[in-house]
């Protein structure tokens, strides 16, 4: 099986990586000297993180922190950080290497995980608040209508398929690559989102002219789950302890990808081959270049065609309730964010110029 080159594109690191490893290489970063005990810090933060069933695009991100901040804290033992390490550590991020709020409070977040359970230290709310960015939330970017298809009119195949359902379902861009068989009721129109952001749950609506190219998708990916079958290869990856519990289901049908990758690939966690979902680079590649190639002017990503389906609804009388409820949102608020983009005047009033 060929597997090395797609395993090695499958695991290779992402814009955060890269971002990281920078601070890393930076001036003010060493290497610690006490390689061994940090070392054992970062197995037990894995150990944690996947205790908790966190995503592992988190546990990357949270161990190239922890990395980081060792780096910056070279001269001290992991038992000895403190609160005031932390802080330092924030204000670097922010006055030498200028980051975002977001960015740092990301950092924070990961440092916390690690300082509480990890190192079992306790931190009271005040130092925290004491430390934490304050984050001033940006109108998101938004696609016309005619915008969304001049993009999607320049995609083709399967990458074209996936933004139409990412747009037309209101989807994330993992929720999207996660899908399987059975999460898709063609007859009642219905997709279901299994374990998004939160680890929730929910139901969105799927776009009647999606209906045939879903079928054809599914008819395609059929061929590709015998022939996996046939070759008595591993099942593909199942969410939390299901694997334990019922061993043969990630061989069933129903448990299939709905995108899933043309080759096999290392699963990073377990080191089994397997077949996976497509990798979101290559639907963020494939959008980028249609965006341009549509003369789209805009810092318009594949998570703008989420914040374009919520505007359009909005746009067009829907409440914002129920766009809360597709778009599995917690707080109506981060919801709220879109009526400051719609275009337009959903509340009806006329300006007094026009009087």
């Amino acid at each position: 099986m060929k597997t090395g080159r797609l395993s090695r594109r499958r695991l290779r690191s992402g814009f955060m990586t890269i971002y990281l490893s920078g601070l890393q290489t930076s001036a003010k970063q060493k290497s610690p000297q006490n390689k061994g005990e940090w070392s054992i810090v970062e197995t037990n933060t894995q150990k944690a993180m996947r205790l908790r069933h966190m995503s592992y695009s988190t546990e990357k991100t949270y161990l190239l922190w922890l990395r980081s901040f060792a780096g910056f804290i070279a001269e001290k033992i992991p038992d000895d950080m403190a609160v005031a390490d932390i802080q330092k550590y924030l204000s670097y991020l922010a006055v030498d290497r200028k980051v975002s709020a977001s960015t740092q409070n990301q950092a924070l977040n990961a440092l916390i995980f690690i300082y509480r359970n990890v190192l079992n230290k306790t931190i009271g709310d005040n130092e925290l608040n004491a430390v934490r960015a304050v984050y001033r939330r940006r109108l998101p970017v938004v696609l016309t209508a005619k915008e969304t298809h001049a993009i999607l009119d320049k995609m083709s195949g399967v990458h074209r398929l996936m933004a139409m359902v990412i747009y037309g379902c209101g989807l994330r861009i993992h929720e999207c690559l996660n899908m399987r068989i059975k999460d898709v009721d063609i007859e009642q129109c219905i997709v279901i989102v299994r374990a998004g952001k939160g680890d929730k749950d929910r139901r969105t609506v799927l776009p009647e002219s999606l209906k045939n190219d879903l079928i054809q998708q599914i008819t395609e990916v059929r061929c590709i789950y015998d022939n996996d079958r046939k070759e008595e290869l591993n099942g593909v990856y199942l969410p939390n302890a299901l694997e334990r519990k019922y061993p043969n289901a990630g061989k069933e049908w129903g448990w299939f990808w709905l995108f899933p990758s043309k080759s096999l690939a290392v699963d990073p966690r377990t080191r089994i081959v397997r077949r996976h979902h497509m990798h979101p680079a290559s639907l963020q590649r494939a959008f980028k270049t249609a965006a341009a190639e549509a003369g789209i002017t805009k810092q318009a990503s594949v998570h703008t065609l989420r914040h374009s389906f919520a505007t359009h609804l909005l746009e067009n009388g829907y409440d914002i309730r129920t766009i809360q409820e597709l778009l599995g949102h917690t707080n109506l608020q981060t919801t709220m964010i879109y009526t400051h983009v719609a275009t337009k005047n959903i509340l009806g009033v006329k300006s007094p110029l026009d009087f």
